[in-house]
């Protein structure tokens, strides 16, 4: 691949007439479309007087459109998508913080962020899409007129996109992600994956959310690939888009596989008629056991990267075979320089824990009006994620927790993971989740939230006693909670932290 530092140079790598954006019962878009289209928009944008690092929200649903307002903007103004299940408070913060100049929103939408946008002042631009045409295609309209203070097609160091981190334990802080960084991100994961022109990604991933934006979409589009884009993650409609798009891998967070997997017995035809080259995992750890049980199913190799928004996504990722691929591991440096610091900020030798920090071309420089959070997290040229981890002798990294999620049981340090990955090894266990509740001695404990296979059974003590098989004493879970389904973020990921309180142990 040519090296790409904007998304206009990203999008000239397809073949003219090949598919670039595809979706379920809809014709493709081509390469040459979608280069066309994109300029197009960029112009239109330009003529509303939006241009060059202007920030435009994004709220659509699912599909092609979505990808295509995603990648069109971009090219030429700062994306900003946001999760159209939002709140209207939610939809207030954000727009007010992002200070957005315009926000997209599909024609005959009416809802809270609509309201929000009217109230703060916001341009709204409607998207129509031409149902009739190809997939990704749409009209846009707004009453604005004007000149962008620069328009034309965006360059290396303009943003292309800004979101929020989660916010978990704090006010969410904006990363914004340069048109060089994004691009970096995409080339990285297309070379780890091997991706080619013949390749079609099946995208089940939020396109709100920087794993489905980068590495579903424009890491297909820069690899002059397809992406086909579902109406968002459906477990009992994933083998009917399979045998429709007939694709040749899929990206996805655990709790997605394990839905998948849930399905895969009935669907063992679709799956045999229409293999994967590769199964892509990131955005949370994938067990072990779901891995090996992906593999078997699906005859294909497994691919556990590790992401995060500050990195435009891709930090590190096994290989491809013929390369070792470690299950509970999450690779070797895959884009970006990897390392492990110490407290001094010093690397630390393999095998040492500490904290996991990059630094590379797709990393972001900073956080935005942040400089208490900038202050902490970049040191040295590095940015430290925030999470713990070590490097084994061959250079695979191994994430022991979020720092933030390690729970101190009076002075003993638990690694979630570690306990989740035993629990997992039970039979009847199909989801375990480790997390912190409070105590009143020892400041913190361990409790466990277990869904059962189906049709399995299973005692809190049973569970229990497995685990101090395995486990020291003080890792064993000292609450077992059965649950139908964990709850899970939107995008998927399951939340360790504050689940204490959303299960109700906890005022």
């Amino acid at each position: 691949m040519t090296e790409a530092s904007t998304l206009t140079s990203l999008l000239a790598a397809g073949a003219g007439d090949a598919p670039a954006i595809g979706a379920p019962g809809r014709k493709p878009l081509s390469h040459d479309g979608l280069r066309a289209f994109a300029a197009q928009i960029v112009e239109t944008l330009n003529g509303y007087g939006l241009g060059r690092n202007d920030r435009i929200a994004i709220v659509l649903p699912n599909g092609p459109e979505m990808a295509a307002a995603f990648v069109a903007v971009a090219a030429g103004a700062t994306t900003a998508p946001l999760n159209p299940a939002y709140r209207a408070d939610e939809f207030e913060f954000y727009l007010t913080d992002l200070n957005a100049k315009g926000i997209v929103l599909e024609a005959g939408y009416d809802g809270p962020a609509l309201d929000v946008a009217e109230r703060l002042g916001v341009p709204v631009i409607r998207l129509t899409p031409r149902a009739e045409d190809a997939a990704g295609l749409f009209d846009l309209s707004a009453d604005l007129d004007g000149s962008p203070a620069a328009g034309g097609p965006a360059e290396p160091d303009d943003i292309a996109l800004v979101l929020h981190t989660s916010g978990t334990t704090s006010r969410p802080k904006i990363v914004p992600l340069s048109q060089a960084n994004v691009s970096a991100s995409a080339r990285h994961i297309a070379e780890t994956l091997r991706l080619e022109p013949v390749d079609r990604c099946l995208n089940v991933m939020p396109l709100f959310h920087i794993h489905g934006l980068i590495a579903a979409v424009l890491s297909s589009l820069g690899a002059g690939a397809s992406v086909h884009c579902s109406p968002g993650f459906n477990a009992l409609r994933f083998f009917a888009w399979m045998e429709e798009v007939r694709p040749t891998w899929y990206t996805a967070v655990p709790t997605m596989h394990q839905a998948i997997l849930s399905r895969a017995s009935r669907n063992q035809a679709v799956i045999e008629a229409n293999p994967l080259r590769l199964i892509r995992s990131s955005s949370s750890s994938l067990p072990p056991q779901v891995m090996a049980e992906l593999e078997e199913v699906f005859n294909a190799p497994v691919i556990e990267s590790y992401g995060m928004t500050e990195a435009a996504h891709q930090m590190a990722s096994n290989p491809l075979p013929p390369g070792q691929r470690k299950p509970g591991t999450v690779g070797i440096a895959a884009g970006p320089e990897v390392a492990v610091l110490g407290p001094d900020n010093r690397p630390l030798p393999q095998g040492e824990t500490g904290e996991i920090s990059i630094r590379g071309p797709n990393v972001t420089a900073g956080y935005e009006n942040n400089p208490k959070a900038n202050a902490e997290a970049f040191t040295d040229g590095w940015f430290r994620t925030g999470d713990q981890g070590f490097m084994d002798t061959e250079g695979f990294l191994t994430i022991s927790g979020r720092l933030k999620e390690i729970i101190n049981r009076g002075g003993e340090k638990i690694s979630p993971r570690e306990v989740d990955e035993v629990l997992m090894d039970h039979p009847s266990v199909a989801q375990a989740v480790t997390f912190a509740v409070s105590h009143a001695k020892l400041g913190e404990d361990v409790a466990a939230a277990i869904v059962l296979r189906e049709g399995a059974e299973a005692t809190d003590r049973e569970l229990r006693d497995f685990a101090a098989g395995r486990l020291a004493d003080f890792k064993v879970p000292r609450q077992v909670l059965f649950l139908e389904e964990i709850p899970k973020g939107a995008t998927g990921k399951l939340q360790r932290i504050g689940l204490a309180k959303t299960l109700g142990l906890e005022e």
